[in-house]
């Protein structure tokens, strides 16, 4: 891969990161092991079967816990220091021998998207836990999961054309937390003044 095709694959599976560290490196070890994609050279270890064996099972168990409403808040919560650091690290060895400075700014680069990917998901999460009925979290799920492998395989087949894909999804869920969160301001604001013994 050139310099600009490994920055698009390590933009691709930041954001599958940020949603599904898990599933992304079981997704990408799969289709490496499997011959439909071609990994970077320093990432091809993640096909190796103690490694898919390890991130498939911590994928089975993030399955079964991101479909229980307030489970998934509390695995997000936890994952919000193992995501972007996990996705900083597949970024810098993803660059292999180009000089430190490059790739520890993709690094940087990976784990800032990684968080904005994960930070979109978990406030959204937190959003559907609010809602009595399980549909709306299972749903979202799957969505999730789907893009999450999608992105795996594009970021390796089609580097170039994720790394724009992924601006605009940065983009999105940036837009998407700003306007959850004033959601939340607008509820907590009507919540106190129906108090009046708050100050």
């Amino acid at each position: 891969m050139s310099p600009l095709e490994t920055l698009g694959f390590a933009l691709g599976t930041s954001f599958a990161s940020g949603l599904n560290l898990y599933l992304t490196v079981t997704a990408a070890g799969l289709f490496q092991r499997l011959g439909i994609i071609q990994l970077p050279e320093p990432l091809q270890i993640l096909a190796h079967p103690i490694v898919l064996g390890i991130a498939g099972t911590l994928f089975v168990i993030e399955f079964v816990a991101d479909k229980i409403p307030y489970v998934d808040s509390v695995w997000d919560a936890v994952h919000t220091f193992i995501r972007p650091p996990a996705a900083a690290v597949l970024a810098y060895s993803a660059f292999g021998e180009v000089p430190e400075p490059w790739k520890l700014g993709a690094a940087l680069l990976a784990g800032g998207v990684a968080l904005t990917a994960h930070g979109a998901k978990a406030s959204t999460r937190a959003a559907a836990n609010t809602s009595p009925e399980p549909v709306s979290n299972w749903t979202l799920s799957m969505l999730e999961d789907g893009m999450v492998v999608f992105l795996a395989w594009m970021a390796a087949a089609h580097p170039v054309l994720t790394a724009a894909i992924v601006v605009v999804l940065v983009v999105l869920c940036a837009l998407l937390i700003r306007k959850l969160f004033d959601v939340l301001r607008r509820t907590m604001g009507r919540g106190r003044r129906s108090r009046p013994d708050l100050p």
